[in-house]
């Protein structure tokens, strides 16, 4: 059985990335705000949460339990729900939470096995393997929010 893995090195370019942003950031700039309320430090709070409920998701899926599917609709209320933890977490903490969760996540994706791999995409992706995508959208953002 062929399985597409192209997500590995995906994700770790990201991760990669991330790692790199979180250890020349400042303070100041974690602090830095972001359009409709967050910061820099809770937007990788935020990256932190979702690589977190990928990383339970795979878990409760080794236990037996298949993951239900997220209903796109709900990631907005689901995202405004958390955004006071988000803000709440002293800014370093976020940063370093967000790097931490994404090795965890990432280093669940890589040891998948071959039939969770097909069984994920035969089941329409419960779960997002390709976490490189949404790290890539907020990186970006970050990025021109703070004009590097």
């Amino acid at each position: 059985m062929t399985v597409d893995r192209s997500h590995v090195p995906e994700n770790s370019t990201e991760r990669q990335r991330l790692r790199a942003l979180v250890d020349r950031l400042s303070d100041e700039q974690l602090r830095r705000p972001l359009p409709d309320g967050w910061t820099v430090a809770a937007v990788l709070a935020h990256l932190a949460f979702w690589d977190q409920r990928a990383l339970v998701a795979l878990d409760q899926w080794d236990k037996g339990t298949a993951p239900r599917r997220l209903d796109v609709a709900d990631a907005d209320w689901i995202n405004d729900a958390a955004k006071v933890i988000c803000l709440a977490l002293p800014p370093r903490t976020a940063a370093h939470l967000a790097v931490a969760t994404a090795d965890a996540v990432d280093k669940k994706v890589e040891t998948l096995r071959d039939e969770r791999l097909a069984a994920n995409t035969d089941a329409g992706n419960l779960v997002n393997l390709h976490r490189s995508e949404h790290r890539r959208e907020h990186l970006d953002q970050i990025e021109r929010a703070l004009g590097s």
